[in-house]
């Protein structure tokens, strides 16, 4: 079976060619789109990322080009039109699941560097500077943390939160009351954790009830000096009304994994560029912000997953039989 790979990156490009060997498999770094829909014309399957483009117009070409699959090598899957590929009778599978420890634990990793300052101390240290004015942070025991989607990912990380002996407040459409009651965790509104968390970390799919669900509203009702950190999809906060609170002392922290204009910037080595984007350029000069170019997944045995649950689908498409994670 023909399978081509779209938007192939150095850190998983071993582990794709050891998992596809016996497939008749191309590896490309260019990402899916208009312009790139076109290589994967004869190939019965198509393998895509997170910032591959699978609007209703790149998936009718994959069709008339003699593709039957598209797997996306993430949980996430508001980049691919599902009613388009249903229509067109194009299957589509996903991995669900590959480390939730990974995610929970790097959100953990970034309230922890915000938090303890751990950027400028480590600058400061390379100076020889010693000195520990300006690097006051706090206690996370007795905090209040809000989780807003308690999927696998949120789960664990207010499991985590719990270990450090804080408050966690959960919002979810669906309340799971035994998880909760066994780890301690309460359920709440989204204006009770606005208004009692001291930390607010956000672990919710995009889609059209999420989009800015943290915008000048959301923010105004939060603590004053309140945490942010997002490592579940750029768009939950609208990032002006983010940098707006940042300049009024609203937010006192924001830690981002992921960006909404991340695209054409994230995986990418910008460093020889000028820098285009405005709004990213003025988050970059905030001493309370720190952002991580989207590498929440990036853990070895996160890779090792997501390739082996893409071969499962893969070899179970060969094989005539439905993908086990079809969406």
């Amino acid at each position: 079976m023909k399978v081509l790979v779209f938007d192939v990156h150095a850190f998983e490009e071993k582990l794709l060619r050891e998992a596809l060997k016996d497939f008749e498999a191309r590896l490309v770094s260019v990402k899916l789109d208009e312009s790139t829909v076109g290589l994967a014309k004869g190939y019965e399957a198509v393998v895509v990322f997170i910032h591959d483009h699978g609007s209703s117009v790149v998936l009718e070409r994959l069709k008339a080009g003699g593709t039957q699959l598209i797997i996306t090598r993430s949980a996430g899957f508001n980049h691919i039109d599902l009613e388009a590929a249903k229509r067109l009778g194009l299957q589509v599978a996903n991995v669900p699941k590959y480390s939730p420890y990974a995610v929970a634990e790097h959100a953990v990793a970034l309230i922890l560097a915000l938090n303890r300052k751990l950027i400028r101390a480590h600058h400061r240290m390379m100076d020889l500077n010693f000195s520990l004015n300006g690097l006051i942070g706090f206690d996370l025991h007795g905090k209040t943390v809000g989780v807003l989607g308690v999927g696998k990912i949120g789960k664990v990380f207010a499991q985590i939160m719990r270990g450090f002996g804080c408050r966690v407040l959960a919002y979810d459409l669906q309340q799971e009351e035994a998880w909760a009651k066994k780890h301690g965790v309460s359920y709440a509104s989204l204006e009770e954790i606005y208004q009692s968390s001291h930390i607010i970390s956000l672990h919710l799919p995009l889609n059209e009830a999420t989009k800015y669900l943290i915008d000048e509203s959301a923010l105004s009702k939060m603590k004053k000096g309140v945490m942010l950190i997002n490592t579940g999809r750029g768009a939950l906060i609208k990032t002006q009304a983010a940098i707006a609170a940042i300049k009024s002392g609203k937010l006192g922290f924001l830690g981002l994994d992921v960006y909404e204009e991340e695209e054409t910037l994230f995986f990418e080595d910008h460093s020889e560029d000028i820098l285009q984007d405005d709004i990213i350029a003025r988050l970059l000069t905030f001493p309370n912000v720190l952002i991580t170019s989207h590498q929440a997944f990036l853990t070895q045995e996160a890779l090792e997953n997501i390739v082996s649950t893409t071969l499962e689908n893969l070899i179970a498409f060969q094989s005539k039989k439905a993908c086990p994670h079809a969406l």
